[in-house]
Order: C-alpha cells, then structure tokens, then sequence
C-alpha cells in the first residue's frame, strides 16, 4: 500500500479559476495500514478513496 492520497478539484473551472491539486504523503502505524488495507480489500475501494472520502466527510467546509 503505496499510494499517496491526492485531492484533485472538478476540472469545471473557469478561466479565473486554476485547476488544483495538493500531495500529502500519509504515514500510518503497522496497525493502521493494516486496518486500511483490510477496509480496502472488503470494500474494493483504493486507500485514495477512502481517505478522500473521510477528509470529504468532515464537518468542516
């Protein structure tokens, strides 16, 4: 499990907008990876997504 959990922003932009992504490199326990890893297999879903899904999920705006 190497991948690095990346948002990228809707590519419907207008010309004033700029089309934006930001790289975070995640580092997680042997227990949490495991646990990811076991998220992902009974899901389906790749760890991007599901950290994606989490992060898009706070309660924050």
């Amino acid at each position: 499990m190497n991948e690095t959990a990346t948002h990228i922003f809707p590519a419907f932009v207008t010309s004033s907008e700029k089309l934006s992504v930001q790289q975070i490199t995640l580092e997680l326990t042997p227990d949490e990876a495991r646990k990811l890893e076991k998220y992902c297999e009974l899901t389906g879903k790749a760890a991007v997504d599901v950290i994606r899904e989490l992060i898009q999920d706070l309660p924050i705006t």
